[in-house]
């Protein structure tokens, strides 16, 4: 098996569909939901008193700018579904292009990159969270199965005389900067 994907276990009796390719030449497999959720419009939030802050030219407090970092932090919307790969691959997962056209849902990281050797991490199973932030000006439902996200399996290339670390990810989202 060189790479696919699988349900994560705590998903096994959810009726969740893996990833698969809307059309014959697609490169993107469609990541969908895991489960209904609500992602609020970052205009709703703590975001617009921070701007009135700024501009009545006044120096934000801590609370106004944890407040702010709030309203702009993206919400991680679970699938249900882990990627395995080879050693060299690694898996893009990439916004649909009608996400920010048709429901203002941008991925801000612009992408997630999901390496070969979080599959199976002991902290979440290797599950696949894409994150989602709504700079719409309503709230925006996600569906258990509405499309959020696409995954593309790449190969990639290291640098001339790459020595680099030997480390083994011990953990989920953020661990291999530890």
């Amino acid at each position: 098996m060189l790479r696919g994907f699988e349900i994560v276990s705590k998903y096994q009796n959810e009726n969740l569909t893996l990833p698969k390719r809307a059309t014959e030449k697609a490169a993107g497999y469609d990541f969908a939901s895991a489960c209904d959720m609500t992602i609020p419009s970052i205009w709703k939030t703590g975001l617009m008193h921070a701007f009135a802050i700024i501009k009545a030219q006044k120096n934000l407090d801590q609370q106004a700018i944890m407040a702010s970092e709030k309203a702009l932090k993206p919400f991680l919307v679970p699938t249900g579904i882990k990627a395995y790969m080879q050693p060299n691959e690694v898996l893009i997962i990439a916004n649909r292009s009608s996400n920010p056209l048709k429901r203002n849902l941008v991925i801000p990281n612009g992408i997630g990159v999901i390496d070969a050797d979080y599959y199976n991490n002991e902290s979440n199973e290797g599950e696949i969270f894409v994150q989602i932030l709504n700079f719409g000006i309503v709230d925006r439902k996600i569906k258990k199965g509405d499309r959020i996200g696409q995954g593309i399996f790449m190969p990639y290339l290291l640098a001339d005389k790459d020595e680099g670390p030997k480390l083994t990810r011990n953990g989920g989202f953020g661990s291999s900067g530890k």
